[in-house]
């Protein structure tokens, strides 16, 4: 899988999952009305409550963890994506400014293990409990034939609230705002389809996914499995970032997710405008450069692919750095917002033609 196309080749297609957005757009906006606020695009759907336009608005998202069930699968470990799902969905809405109100599961499955789904959904519960959310309902399904015995799959359902005065869109985001990255802490929910592929976990062999994962990880993770580095749970930004949001002028946030840095950045960047990102103002952590050495994954398709070790980005007036960083104290200044009048809202610096 070398070369540009990996991720297509491994069985995810950005472009195609870009080019559905581009074609419901005009079936879903027939279905809102004046209370709906933004549209598709952004990190959460904002449905205000009140008729007048100071009112209380609802941000509502909706997530899984992708196919990093299938290394928790092969690898024994569940607890954690049970973790991840609520921090992706929570990490989402807190990119709006929004607080985090309530969440619904849905648990899919061939064959119900109940120990398997106990240990997800009590994590679950747990995460939320800890973001002071409330856990309302959910959905436990048991469909053979549409998923193997061993398989499930489980998806979260988030929803907070801001006032809509509040909202962060990136609407307030203009030339000379600088950005501000956020370390992550590992993969994440993203890319691991492209993950599996490069390190030869496709296959249908149990056993040798098993001697994969149980090998020592990279340097740099000493005393750590390759399933552990691999499963370490998606970092939680909600306290950092309601900390922030009430201390300084936030023009605008961005949860790196699927689509890498310029796919999740792009979304905050207003038209006329261009997010410009030193790659080279981080270290790329050992555990993402293992993976593209593996599966010779070409540099650009990694950072469309995978957060490259930004998790979080945040978009401020350069006069609030000091601020921003006493706050978010791993906080590292990877790039600034200029004038541009073509279409690409984000540039990637340091690894060849721009973006």
């Amino acid at each position: 899988m070398p070369g540009s196309q990996a991720y297509r080749a491994a069985g995810v297609d950005i472009d195609a999952g870009e080019a559905v957005v581009d074609g419901i757009q005009a079936a879903v906006a027939r279905t809102q009305g004046p209370n709906v606020l933004r549209g598709l695009g952004h990190f959460g759907g904002f449905f205000r409550l009140d008729p007048v336009a100071t009112g209380t608005t609802l941000v509502a998202s909706t997530d899984s963890v992708g196919t990093k069930l299938k290394v928790a699968i092969q690898a024994g470990q569940h607890r954690g994506i049970g973790t991840d799902l609520v921090h992706h969905c929570v990490n989402d809405i807190v990119a709006c400014g929004a607080k985090p109100l309530f969440f619904l599961d849905y648990y899919a499955t061939g064959k119900l293990n109940p120990e398997h789904a106990v240990e997800v959904i009590s994590a679950i519960a747990d995460a939320c409990a800890e973001h002071g959310v409330a856990v309302i309902g959910g959905e436990t399904a048991e469909l053979p034939g549409l998923y193997a015995a061993a398989d499930y799959d489980v998806a979260g359902f988030i929803v907070g609230a801001v006032q809509e005065a509040a909202i962060i869109d990136g609407r307030a985001v203009r030339p000379g705002d600088v950005l501000i990255g956020l370390p992550s802490s590992g993969f994440h929910t993203n890319g691991y389809s492209l993950v599996r592929a490069a390190l030869g976990l496709n296959r249908d062999d149990d056993a040798a996914a098993r001697k994969v994962l149980g090998a020592a990880a990279p340097s740099g993770d000493t005393g750590r499995t390759l399933a552990e580095a691999l499963l370490e749970p998606h970092r939680s930004y909600a306290s950092v970032v309601q900390k922030l949001v009430q201390a300084i002028d936030m023009h605008g946030m961005a949860h790196i997710t699927g689509g890498g840095l310029p796919g999740n950045v792009a979304r905050v960047i207003p038209t006329g405008l261009q997010a410009r990102i030193d790659t080279q103002a981080w270290q790329v952590p050992q555990l993402f450069e293992y993976v593209a050495l593996a599966g010779d994954v070409d540099r650009r398709e990694c950072y469309r692919a995978f957060n490259m070790g930004i998790g979080y980005v945040l978009i401020v007036d350069p006069t609030e750095i000091e601020a921003t960083l006493r706050i978010a104290t791993d906080g590292i200044v990877i790039g600034q917002i200029v004038e541009h009048e073509h279409s690409e809202r984000v540039a990637l610096l340091g690894i060849g033609a721009e973006a």
